[in-house]
């Protein structure tokens, strides 16, 4: 098993592109075993690029982990994002936290993708 952490994110969402190379850079600059990749990767991770530009994906440990919990161990992985990932386990916060990404945040996203996938046919 790898101390590498591995990032699965849809590159051509403007958003996240944005947010993921504000992580990239702290992880270079500091050396840090975590790894970036597009939806042309997915296959790799067992999900369909559309699967996988439906919200963050995270292997870590040997675990595939999506969602909050995704974004949960990438900050995890970075100081200075750590404590990101203590507040958004706390009990009151994650439920909420699961479900803003989970409900509002990720189905938006997906859903600008879907909109400029369809622009670009």
């Amino acid at each position: 098993m790898t101390d590498e952490t591995r990032v699965l994110y849809n590159q051509d969402c403007p958003i996240c592109r944005f947010e993921i190379e504000a992580y990239r850079r702290r992880a270079g600059s500091l050396g840090l075993p975590i790894r970036f990749e597009g939806l042309d990767q997915a296959e790799d991770w067992g999900l369909t690029p559309d699967q996988a530009a439906r919200q963050l994906h995270v292997r870590q440990n040997g675990r595939v982990l999506s969602g909050i919990e995704a974004f949960r161990a990438l900050w995890s992985a970075l100081p200075g994002w750590r404590w990101l990932s203590r507040v958004c386990g706390w009990p009151v916060i994650r439920p909420f936290s699961e479900v803003l990404y989970a409900r509002i945040v990720a189905p938006a996203l997906y859903h600008a993708h879907l909109r400029r996938q369809r622009r670009h046919r």
